[in-house]
């Protein structure tokens, strides 16, 4: 069967010309089987949720749309049409667009250089300054966009950053855009904005490959959905008709339903560990809160609720104000991350590519960062010592790679975040702080971090996770809810989501 009639069997929206697609393609690195035959077609005015585990082969599909890689076999069209040669640049930012969950814009250049760099209007042999500030004024009211021109991109929010990218896109003629994760970096206010402005989008006939490990908010935009697992296209449908389990197991190849698995009771907590007192800092204030030995206290919020800052605080990343952490009644030297880890504070971090790994290293060096000096005497680090912790940490975490010298940036999203939580629980520490530890992973990866973490909490270590992730709060004991950078709400475990979101969202439910 051909993926075309693949995907008229499944049910895709059937349109004469659609604006992209890519046909049976496929692609190898060396022995490697990055695609299979794998078929995506997208319509005009359309949302079409690209969905999988991290290493099903969605980033190699972007490349193959992108015209950033050549497939091996199958085509790529656009509008009915050969996609033009790799080497036309120009042209293929005609058809297609890729806004990146890190954003590619040049943070020292004004919004203005942003949208037309490489292609500034000339006057008389030099930059036209004031022309393209015009010319950016105009193009940024086309697409209502309301950013000055003049700011410097590097201070606009994530949200602002997003819709110049796209934008940016929208001024060369494409009107294909590849959304990679885009609201990952995004508050509940921030992504409702960014929903908004891709359905007024569609309604002008743009369309969005919309990739997510958020399946809900496939749910809520797309249309259609495609699943892609172990490299190869296993189902092409309309969302309406597709149950969440359904979905679940096209992805991960059975039917567990790892997130929303109901979690058993942990025994009673033991005496506190952790003691925060009256933390204050830049976007918090008079935060207080304790963590007791075999405790999982969740912290939640929106993004500018303080509940990450405070997190990072805890785990010595950030210097408040005010205050006071103690560990076992020992106190912590605030912003101290030596302090914190003398203490015995492990820390999956917020950034994991800022502050959790080191990319161009391999497992080993990252997984064993933490504990150089049991390793070797004398600042000498016994190279087989290192490898067992990584072989022990590979199997341990379930992180598939090819051996403990792979490089961690050849790995997927949730592998580098299981090396990230190898790395946190390498020196045994009596206190885990986790920030967001499973955003930007698969459905399976999240199952498997959250089972570590009950794990630690089995062992009697005390976890503080901060997250804005609801299925993440599950495992917790006790939530707190951080409001406009002070707790205003307190939640034991059972709580209902929409009690839950109501408190984030700083309104109260009466349903």
């Amino acid at each position: 069967m051909t993926g075309a009639d693949r995907l008229q069997q499944e049910g895709d929206v059937v349109s004469a010309f659609p604006i992209a697609e890519a046909i049976d393609v496929s692609k190898r690195y060396g022995p490697t089987v990055a695609l299979r035959n794998a078929t995506v077609r997208i319509v005009p005015g359309g949302s079409h949720g690209l969905v999988g585990r991290n290493g099903a082969g969605k980033s190699t599909m972007v490349g193959i749309l992108t015209g950033l890689r050549k497939p091996d076999s199958g085509e790529v069209r656009f509008a009915g049409q050969p996609a033009p040669p790799l080497s036309d640049r120009d042209a293929w930012r005609r058809n297609v667009a890729c806004v990146y969950q890190h954003a590619t814009i040049i943070p020292a250049l004004t919004v203005a250089e942003n949208l037309f760099i490489n292609r500034q209007p000339v006057r008389f042999g030099a930059i036209d300054w004031g022309g393209m500030r015009r010319d950016a004024r105009a193009l940024l009211d086309r697409w209502r966009v309301s950013v000055p021109v003049d700011q410097r991109a590097g201070d606009l929010s994530v949200e602002a950053r997003q819709l110049v990218e796209i934008a940016r896109a929208l001024s060369h003629g494409s009107r294909f855009i590849i959304l990679d994760e885009p609201t990952a970096q995004l508050d509940r206010d921030e992504i409702k904005r960014l929903y908004r402005r891709i359905r007024e989008l569609q309604d002008e006939g743009v369309a969005f490959l919309f990739i997510s490990h958020h399946l809900q908010e496939v749910y809520d935009l797309c249309q259609t959905v495609t699943v892609l697992r172990d490299a190869q296209h296993i189902l092409t449908t309309s969302v309406a008709t597709l149950p969440k389990t359904q979905l679940i197991q096209a992805m991960t190849g059975d039917a567990v339903l790892a997130a929303e698995t109901a979690r058993v009771a942990p025994p009673a907590p033991g005496a506190p560990l952790l003691e925060v007192r009256s933390l204050a800092g830049a976007d918090y204030s008079g935060v207080s809160l304790a963590v007791a030995a075999g405790e999982i206290v969740g912290i939640t919020g929106s993004t500018s609720s303080g509940r990450a800052a405070v997190a990072e605080a805890v785990a010595g990343f950030q210097h408040p104000v005010a205050g006071s952490i103690e560990v076992g009644g020992a106190a912590m030297k605030l912003g101290d991350v030596p302090s914190a880890l003398a203490l015995g504070i492990g820390c999956v971090p917020q950034e994991r590519h800022r502050r959790g790994l080191v990319l161009g290293q391999s497992i080993a060096e990252n997984a064993t960062m933490t504990i150089p000096d049991r390793l070797g005497r004398f600042g000498f680090i016994a190279p087989g010592r290192k490898d067992a912790v990584a072989r022990e940490s590979i199997q341990t975490f379930a992180i598939v790679a090819s051996s403990p010298d792979q490089a961690v940036s050849g790995l997927s999203g949730g592998n580098q975040q299981k090396v990230v939580m190898a790395r946190a629980l390498a020196s045994a520490p009596r206190i885990l702080v986790l920030i967001d530890p499973t955003a930007g992973v698969d459905v399976r990866s999240k199952a498997q971090l959250l089972d570590v973490v009950e794990a630690q909490r089995a062992a009697g270590k005390a976890v503080l996770l901060s997250s804005g992730e609801l299925d993440d709060l599950r495992v917790c004991d006790r939530v707190l809810v951080m409001h406009r950078g002070t707790i205003a709400a307190e939640f034991e475990r059972g709580w209902r989501e929409a009690d839950m979101i109501a408190s984030i969202e700083g309104v109260e439910n009466h349903g």
